[in-house]
């Protein structure tokens, strides 16, 4: 199965530009927040991300947030929706009943521009971007111009991801991102989760306080925590929703989750600039989980750290920042 294409479609009744690459297959929904709902080997029948069926689309809509690749920005829990920045106090909408927290912002569930879709020789692509201003209602709660940009390639190295955030403004902004990667385990059709072992290149585990907020110390690590870093560890070994530093090793910043029995390895290698992980397992049920790449800490602009160390960034008017990703995989030897 060879070739390239890229051309728009239907999933599940919704608008979607896909992409093919060999065997390799993804799928883009500009409509729902710019997510890429689908990776797949059709050869191999590996569907490596959560993909909603079609009578879960419903509920992925009114919450589009545990399928695919969710853009959040900001992300994570803000105390009671308070963001301060810059000597301001912005009110971020209470979105969280059980904590009155406000959670990943605001790009995840709205409509996307495609800009442009194509395909090479050797890669097929997607562009997809939303531009705020005093026009958008995200303005309202989020004052800054901005432009978000995002590009998914597809080739036989695997899914590539360029997000691209351009200040449009005239004063700095808070430049807080996460992506909410929902990875099937198993991805291998007929396959055991018992079969597979995650690892994830986290740092230190923070310390939340019962309202899922950081108190800014840190907690040891467990056993199985410490295999995430070595090893590798069952998915499932426990309820998981943590929050890491990210510590590179060998230059990378990474999750790699290993089908044994299939002698393969999806590895997620985000960038570096990415200095937190969250991890979510569905309370240790089998069949996804979320490794989350992330800008900063969790409610990072209300906490009195360094914001290098929280990762709190800022962007000065016409300032870019940018980052590449890439989902692929490498087969065992032996």
């Amino acid at each position: 199965m060879g070739g390239t294409n890229a051309y728009e479609g239907v999933y599940h009744n919704e608008k979607a530009v896909f992409l093919r690459a060999g065997a390799y297959e993804a799928v883009m929904l500009p409509d729902i927040g710019g997510n890429l709902i689908a990776f797949r080997d059709i050869e191999k029948g590996y569907r490596f991300l959560h993909e909603p069926t079609p009578e879960e689309m419903p509920a992925f809509k009114a919450r589009p947030m545990i399928h695919g690749i969710p853009v959040l920005f900001p992300p994570n829990r803000y105390q009671d929706g308070v963001f301060r920045w810059n000597g301001k106090i912005l009110q971020l909408p209470v979105n969280e009943e059980a904590t009155g927290h406000h959670l990943h912002g605001f790009l995840y569930n709205i409509p996307w521009e495609v800009d442009e879709y194509g395909h090479t020789g050797q890669e097929a692509y997607v562009t997809v971007s939303v531009r705020i201003d005093e026009q958008h209602p995200i303005f309202e709660h989020f004052p800054f111009r901005f432009r978000i940009q995002l590009r998914y390639g597809l080739s036989d190295q695997g899914l590539s991801q360029r997000v691209l955030i351009t200040n449009m403004g005239t004063e700095a902004m808070p430049c807080l991102l996460a992506f909410h990667t929902s990875v099937n385990a198993p991805f291998a059709e007929g396959g055991d989760a018992r079969d597979y072992r995650l690892k994830l290149t986290v740092g230190k585990r923070w310390e939340l306080d019962g309202r899922m907020l950081p108190t800014g110390s840190h907690q040891e690590l467990s056993a199985n925590e410490l295999a995430m870093q070595g090893a590798g560890v069952y998915p499932f070994f426990e309820s998981m929703d943590n929050h890491y530093t990210a510590v590179p090793q060998n230059g990378r910043n990474r999750m790699e989750l290993t089908d044994e029995a299939g002698k393969v390895t999806l590895v997620y290698d985000v960038g570096t600039s990415y200095k937190q992980w969250m991890i979510w397992n569905n309370q240790a049920t089998e069949g996804f989980f979320c490794p989350e790449p992330q800008i900063n800490l969790v409610n990072a602009p209300n906490m009195d750290m360094l914001s290098e160390e929280i990762g709190c960034f800022s962007l000065e008017p016409n300032e870019i920042w940018e980052e590449t990703s890439r989902l692929y995989v490498k087969e065992s030897r032996g």
